[in-house]
């Protein structure tokens, strides 16, 4: 597992990895531009799809907020270190 070198903020932007069941298409990016979109296919499981980008943690939350309007469970939510 990685550790992060500083302190989380409210207010710095961090790279997040956010995973939700299903397919989503080209058209969720639209509304979710700061992050890109992944689907893993893996055989005879159903597909995941992994949000991955930089934001704060207002974008965060709002992005949260709009995968439960659309009534997608997360399955998690990873800060991740990059580079």
């Amino acid at each position: 597992m990685s550790k992060l070198n500083h302190k989380l903020t409210l207010i710095r932007p961090e790279t997040y990895q956010i995973m939700v069941p299903g397919h989503l298409g080209e058209s969720w990016s639209i509304w979710a531009e700061e992050m890109d979109i992944m689907i893993d296919c893996d055989g005879a499981d159903p597909p995941i799809t992994t949000l991955t980008g930089t934001v704060d943690q207002a974008a965060l939350h709002c992005l949260l907020r709009k995968l439960y309007a659309f009534g997608l469970p997360i399955i998690s939510v990873k800060c991740v270190v990059v580079g």
